[in-house]
């Protein structure tokens, strides 16, 4: 029997989110559940405003996505003032019934037995689907696994409201069929100040167990298709355009190596607008620092743009990198720096709280940033790049306390002790109570 099952019943998961498609932490982090789950024959199913998993699979809802253009409007008059009109009430409660009505038919239609919001509990992207999520979840007592990746109270854009109650109620919601999961113990020990809940701690993984397979035919010409000549230093920042990345330090670590290098940035602004990316466009051209944004051929999936170009996927870019730069300020967690050291390349991490707090203790062996380039992480940047022993030693000590420590193995065992310890009881509490009746 398998301990995914243990009544012997193939179990059915459904993956609630706003978005699940792309290259996104949150929806990277579900195809790593997914895979794990599915290895132990369970079925995943989704439910999102984007997906681009298997249609035979997914119930598309566009009102779940935050970029919804209704929203959107919630969000406007929500978030950043102080009052709302009895309009916008109406309009949340609106939305808001539309959208369990959609995750009821989600359930019904799948079979659900396992609901795990991926997020949509934790930050008010979209307020009107934490609130329908919440109050399905109060109604039907199923078993919920409540996946947090970021809190309202790490932005500073939600800690201006007009919708405290709201906030209050569904994110998080307190009640006894949820699993609380979070990716660190910040994150832990704020949910437990704040809200009287205790959460347990998984982190974000990648399979270490099985290192990435060689460089085929198709990515082979990832340096020629980004224009980095022979003798040219590949320099990779593989995050979103957006303020909290900080990537001015990589701007201008790379002007200060003083040595031939190109500066790649993987994806796109996103949903925090554009004035950022302007202002690491001026920055890179005042520092003299050759950037290039590359979001329009990295994608989740292979293929070809409209004029023809090949679409590469994250995976694919990785092995041709020299050196990756993740100066953040904040991470939830950090996919980047696992993702660096998977492919067991050199990193510059800036020491946001998380890796200071979490992974730092681990024992990494990283070029490391303390608010500012200092002189001493560019020496050792150059030291790594010029000399190919002390880099090898470097990324494969990194490579095995990450195995250690976030690998798929770490994530199975963890959600076998969820589903021991929460869905099973559940499970026995309801075969006791049948038998009573």
């Amino acid at each position: 029997m398998n301990f995914f099952t243990p009544c012997g019943k193939t179990r059915n998961i459904g993956f609630v989110s706003t978005r699940i498609a792309g290259t996104d932490g949150v929806s990277l982090e579900i195809a790593k559940w997914a895979d794990v789950f599915e290895k132990e024959g369970l079925r995943c199913f989704y439910f999102a405003g984007e997906i681009d998993r298997p249609p035979e699979c997914s119930y598309l809802a566009e009102l779940a996505h935050f970029k919804h253009k209704d929203i959107w409007d919630v969000h406007k008059h929500a978030f950043g003032v102080t009052g709302r009109s009895r309009f916008i009430t109406k309009k949340i409660h609106t939305i808001k019934q539309k959208l369990k009505d959609y995750i009821y038919q989600f359930i019904d239609r799948f079979k659900i037995d396992i609901l795990i919001p991926e997020n949509a509990l934790a930050i008010p992207l979209n307020l009107p689907l934490g609130i329908a999520i919440t109050e399905v979840i109060s109604e039907t007592g199923m078993p919920v696994i409540a996946h947090h990746h970021d809190f309202f109270w790490e932005r500073q854009c939600f800690k201006i409201c007009a919708v405290w109650e709201y906030i209050n109620m569904a994110f998080p919601p307190h009640l006894p069929s949820i699993k609380h999961i979070v990716i660190n113990s910040s994150a832990s020990n704020q949910l437990s100040l704040r809200t009287g809940i205790s959460g347990t701690i998984i982190p974000n993984v990648m399979d270490f167990e099985n290192p990435p397979a060689p460089v085929d035919d198709y990515a082979s010409d990832v340096r020629e298709s980004l224009g980095i000549e022979d003798d040219e230093l590949f320099i990779l920042q593989p995050t979103r355009v957006v303020k909290r990345k900080g990537i001015e330090h990589a701007i201008e670590l790379v002007h200060s190596l003083n040595m031939k290098a190109k500066l790649v940035i993987s994806h796109a602004s996103g949903d925090e607008g554009y004035d950022y990316e302007q202002r690491v466009r001026e920055y890179s051209k005042m520092m003299n620092v050759n950037t290039v944004f590359v979001s329009d051929i990295i994608n989740e999936f292979r293929g070809y743009t409209k004029t023809g170009k090949k679409i590469y996927t994250l995976n694919d870019i990785y092995p041709h990198a020299d050196l990756i730069t993740y100066p953040s300020t904040f991470e939830g967690f950090g996919n980047a720096f696992l993702e660096a050291i998977y492919f067991r390349k050199p990193i510059v991490v800036n020491s946001y709280s998380i890796y200071t707090i979490d992974i730092k203790p681990k024992g990494f062996s990283v070029i490391e940033l303390d608010g500012y380039v200092t002189e001493r992480a560019l020496n050792l940047t150059k030291k790594v790049l010029t000399d190919k022993k002390l880099r090898q030693k470097m990324v494969d000590h990194n490579y095995e306390i990450a195995r250690c420590n976030y690998s798929y193995s770490i994530l199975h065992q963890k959600l076998k002790n969820i589903i021991l310890e929460h869905i099973a009881c559940k499970d026995q509490t309801n075969t006791n109570s049948d038998r009573l009746i």
